[in-house]
């Protein structure tokens, strides 16, 4: 009996940390269980009914394997177990999932009893998590003369899984809770630091508001004020749920405020309901979906207008706002889901269609997006057997389709790509489509979840239609400690055996890697007119389309190769001018956000919209930087549109790379990587050739808006600055607060300097090199006044430093270099000023592990500035992440201080930085 000792130490451990018995998810643990239950003098019996009933995790854990048999053996009369009828167990079964439990109500549907294949039948015809056995087995019936396999058939032909189910309530109220002033980071819901927990969702729970117990203690007093409501949790003056996609978010915010999603499944809550001032984050909200949760841009604050229409501004610059009506916590609103609108009382005070469109309605049915998902494939399939046309149950994909209108690059890649459209139709923005995906990428701290959700929705191997799937491990690269120890090694398993590349290979074959999750799709979407989805809000490529998701889409797009959601806006982004020659293409990058706002009067025409930039003449590598800060820009994603010449060179840089990984031996017995080599090859060719040319928009396509960049009005290094002590908090730990170096006047005092993460490339580490030479040469030594960190992004851009001399330079000044044969088990707390050499990830940019000291100003070349998220707040000050170009953070690191114009010039004279020149070629059609 060790292993339900120990699970019985287990709960006692975790019964000083306030939480509940782990749900169970191992076989041995669950067959121990089922045995004590089998012995009615056993002492353990009552405790282990309890578990078995209601503790035990659904779908293709090797738990559900156990309990599904059980099941099958009580409903056969094998075991009479006095407590679990064959009602009850039916009832068991029908809440596990798919998987083993599908296998079993098959068995019994389509076996000898009448009796029970009918009650079979009757579960059966409720569950949507079918994969290609299942339905192969029940069609083979079918054909053999089965009528209760046809009746089966008939009734998924019909939807009857979800045209059952109960209908979404007229009216849900809600009780208003104000999580932040300003833009909500998920970092709030599901701080970085406790990412090893997120499998473990009760526990991960109690992290939610940065561990805040006093807000924690506030939910819990308006739910006990409010039982009949739900708590919608709102950024007020704010976007709700930026930075990341982040499901283990969703998922605290639903197991506060939530329903649950069954009695025999603990901790797993559904149905949230969020909003912000100005929204939810584009990918956030897809995760709303996810668990049938109600997202709303609230408005409730709006821009002041003089008599001509003009935003009316303060004395800094910044818009004027009044507040149209009051959301303060504690306040009662009702959601009117027929309608479409929220009141208060009797007053409407917004029409929230947008949250309340028809297929999101039958996410919040349906208990989830998911479920939508499987159920539509289903009956797909049943039509298909019976040879009848599809009924029209769920709400028709709007397509939106206007004659003599061009597309975007956007609306050409989706209707490409798309699935189950209208033959023939041209498809625009607004349309909702089904598409197939290409490329999937999981990262390491949300793939525990990933997996899960793989296992929930009974899948066991990668969808066929996915050219290849990617699992990183970058996000928990810098600390080697016992939860990576006990998490990596069994999340690269699974992924390995489900056909995945991984990072980290469980038979030890090759080296195990960090690289960053997004440098490795960029390298592996080998088409321009790819899609792919990535567990991680910086999943932008510069080739392709490319969407961050939630673990859970995530697991969606492995097991189905398919997304589905709207054709989204885009604004076309195009450059004028020349760029000085001491600027960095991230002063571009900043550039682009802050005259953006100055266009259109501080209004962010990016956030939730595709971002089609120009960029003609930069390769994948250094274009990425444009496409990586998009996600900061709040933008849905953003696409390259390059030159011939450009996408072909982008192109061969990354077939050789995969080639490298090849050499490494990580492609697998499907040859995945191999397919990609010669689908860049085929690519080349055709563009070469002109058989499919690089991917171009209409020159009459439609667009939200078109932002032009003028390079000459960039005359120094531009910053995204925190704002940290601005008097209104909404504009605290924002990116659109782009400031130009002179503004610090060379005497902000910098704590510590970051080169790394995904928005920097060989370019950067080459700049950093150069840099130091050039000041050993003229000051005779290096010596740095504050500690700088640098961690590139992939090996291979260490290997080629190490081949062209670079690394040499790098470890001369170094204080610390990466050692792979003995990786750090311990997080930094303290710096000195010296240079450390990491390990190629995601370093304090995830501040997961590694942060700044608290109340450090940070120089970065990162993309987090949120709060918490690099470096926290000290007794004494505020800690700071300002995001610059690798000179300007390496130069601060050298003073212990912003440099001035001049320090700047002198530093970078003579370094090639990221040189760009807008095209001049036609990049339309």
């Amino acid at each position: 009996m060790n292993t339900y000792n120990d699970y019985i130490k287990e709960i006692e451990e975790r019964k000083s940390l306030g939480l509940h018995p782990k749900p169970i998810d191992g076989a041995e643990l669950l067959s121990e269980i089922i045995s004590q239950i089998k012995d009615k003098n056993n002492p353990h019996r009552e405790d282990s009914l309890h578990f078995f009933i209601y503790n035990t995790l659904p779908g293709t854990t090797s738990a559900a394997g156990v309990k599904a048999k059980f099941l099958k053996e009580i409903i056969l009369g094998e075991s009479v177990i006095e407590e679990i009828s064959r009602a009850f167990a039916f009832e068991q079964l029908s809440h596990m999932k798919g998987g083993p439990s599908i296998e079993v109500l098959l068995d019994l549907a389509l076996g000898e009893d009448t009796e029970i294949a009918m009650e079979a039948a009757k579960v059966l015809k409720t569950q949507v998590f079918l994969y290609e056995a299942d339905t192969e087995r029940l069609e083979g019936a079918y054909k053999a003369g089965s009528e209760i396999a046809k009746d089966i058939i008939e009734s998924y032909a019909q939807a009857e899984f979800f045209t059952k189910l109960p209908e979404v309530d007229e009216e849900i109220e809600v009780v208003t809770y104000i999580a932040g002033i300003g833009d909500i980071s998920t970092d709030l819901l599901s701080p970085g630091a406790d990412a090893h927990s997120r499998s473990d969702r009760e526990l991960h729970g109690q992290s939610i508001f940065e561990h805040n117990k006093e807000m924690q203690k506030e939910v819990l007093a308006l739910k006990e004020q409010h039982p009949d409501k739900r708590i919608m949790l709102i950024a007020e003056k704010g976007t709700m749920g930026v930075g990341s996609s982040r499901m283990s978010g969703v998922n605290n915010v639903a197991l506060w405020t939530g329903v649950s999603s069954s009695p025999y499944v603990p901790f797993i809550n559904i149905a949230p309901v969020i909003a912000g001032t100005n929204g939810i984050a584009p990918i956030f909200l897809t995760t709303v979906g996810v668990t049938g949760g109600i997202g709303i841009d609230l408005k409730n604050w709006v821009k002041q207008k003089d008599e001509n229409g003009n935003t009316i501004v303060d004395e800094d610059g910044e818009p004027v706002l009044k507040q149209v009506y009051s959301v303060e916590t504690g306040t009662v609103l009702t959601i009117n889901t027929k309608e479409k609108k929220l009141y208060s009382g009797n007053q409407e005070l917004k029409d929230i269609s947008t949250a309340l469109t028809p297929q999101k309605l039958e996410f919040i049915k349906a208990g989830g997006s998911y479920a939508v998902v499987f159920g539509k494939k289903l009956q797909t399939f049943a039509c298909k057997v019976l040879g009848v046309e599809v009924p029209q149950v769920y709400a028709p994909s709007k397509e939106i389709s206007i004659e003599g209108q061009g597309l975007t690059a956007v609306e050409k890649i989706f209707n490409k790509n798309a699935v189950g459209t209208t033959p023939g139709k041209t498809l625009h923005t607004g349309s909702n489509v089904r598409v197939e995906v290409n490329i999937v990428g999981s990262q390491d701290t949300t793939g525990l979840m990933t997996s899960q959700e793989l296992e929930m929705m009974a899948a066991t191997v990668i969808s066929p239609i996915v050219d290849a799937g990617y699992q990183s491990g970058c996000h928990t690269a810098s600390v080697w400690d016992d939860k990576s120890k006990a998490n990596i090694p069994r999340l690269m398993k699974f992924m390995n055996d489900f056909g995945l590349i991984t990072a980290r290979d469980p038979q030890g074959v090759y080296h195990s890697m960090t690289d960053v999750i997004h440098k490795v799709l960029n390298d592996i979407a080998v088409d321009d007119w790819d899609v792919i989805i990535g567990g991680d809000s910086h999943t932008r490529m510069s080739k392709g389309v490319a969407f961050g998701a939630d673990s859970g889409t995530v697991a969606l797009a492995l097991a189905t190769g398919e997304a589905t959601m709207p054709i989204p806006d885009s604004v076309k982004v195009t450059f004028k001018g020349d760029m000085r020659s001491f600027m960095d293409f991230r002063d571009v990058v900043h550039a682009t956000q802050q005259q953006m706002l100055k266009q259109f009067g501080g209004e962010n025409v990016f956030q939730g919209r595709i971002i089609e930039v120009h960029i003609g003449t930069l390769t994948s590598d250094q274009a990425f930087t444009f496409t990586d800060w998009t996600a900061e820009m709040k933008a849905k994603a953003s696409i390259c549109i390059s030159e011939d010449e450009t996408l072909i060179e982008s192109l061969e840089i990354a077939r050789d790379r995969i080639q490298i990984m090849i050499k490494k031996g990580m492609d697998n017995e499907k040859q995945v990587l191999k397919g990609l080599v010669d689908k860049a090859n085929k690519r080349i060719e055709e563009i070469k050739t002109g058989t499919r040319p690089t991917l171009r928009p209409d020159a009459n396509a439609k667009y939200y808006a078109e932002v032009v960049i003028d390079l000459d009005e960039i005359a120094e290094p531009m910053i995204a600055d925190p704002d940290v002590n601005n008097d209104d908090p909404s504009k605290r730990y924002t990116h659109d607060t782009i400031r130009p170096l002179s503004y610090y006047g060379g005497t902000k005092q910098v704590d510590l300097g970051f080169v790394g993460s995904c928005m920097v490339h060989k370019g950067d580490m080459k700049i950093l090199a150069q840099m130091l030479k050039n000041i050993e040469s003229k000051e005779g030594k290096v010596e740095f006044n504050a500690p700088l960190v640098v961690a590139p992004p992939t090996y291979n851009i260490v290997d080629e430093l190490k081949e062209e001399g670079d690394w040499e330079v790098l470890e001369k000044y170094s204080g610390f270099v990466f050692d792979d044969n003995a990786p750090k088990g311990l997080a930094r707390t303290k710096y000195e000023n010296m240079l450390y050499l990491e390990r190629p990830g995601c370093n304090l940019c995830m501040g997961n592990q590694e942060k700044a000291e608290p109340g450090d100003t940070v120089m970065a070349t990162s993309t987090r500035l949120f709060q918490g998220r690099v470096v926290k707040d000290s007794n004494e000050k505020k800690g700071e992440s300002l995001l610059s170009s690798t000179p300007v953070v390496v130069l601060s690191t050298i003073l212990g201080r912003t440099p001035t114009m001049e320090e700047y010039e002198a530093a970078v004279d003579g370094i090639v930085l990221t040189k760009f020149k807008p095209s001049q070629k036609e990049l339309v059609i």
